[in-house]
């Protein structure tokens, strides 16, 4: 088994990484994950949260992602993000914005009365203020 995968990272506006990795840590809808040279085929959707890339040096590189999907193989793993951002680059104001969207998503989900979306929206919400607190930023 090879020590390093491609690994893949890719907005809707750009290319965030491509790289040769040992493992990138996963913020996977149904919990992490991490995904390793030799992994089993898998898809798996995003929740909101801190990606780890550990590069074939050792170093490792975060990006706060918001959701999206990522598709493991024994090859590699590409992930495609709603919105990333490296985490260098998040600022509050970035944090507030994806909560306020959050929150929106809530309000709306109850008024229209749609109990599996408003589950769905307060788990966004909770998640979206998770990665926050984790990146020091409320």
């Amino acid at each position: 088994m090879a020590d390093t995968m491609q690994f893949d990272l890719v907005s809707p506006e750009r290319r965030l990484a491509s790289v040769q990795a040992r493992e990138v840590r996963i913020p996977g809808a149904d919990g992490d994950l991490t995904a390793m040279p030799g992994h089993s085929a898998v898809i798996t959707t995003l929740r909101p949260g801190i990606l780890r890339i550990v590069k074939a040096d050792g170093a490792t590189d975060d990006y706060a992602v918001t959701g999206g999907f990522a598709e493991i193989s024994a090859a590699g793993t590409t992930l495609l993000a709603e919105e990333a951002m490296h985490l260098s680059e998040v600022k509050a104001d970035h944090v507030k914005g994806f909560i306020a969207r959050a929150e929106e998503r809530l309000r709306a989900a109850k008024e229209a009365g749609h109990h599996d979306a408003v589950d769905d929206a307060a788990k966004l919400l909770a998640d979206m203020v998770a990665m926050g607190d984790h990146i020091g930023i409320s």
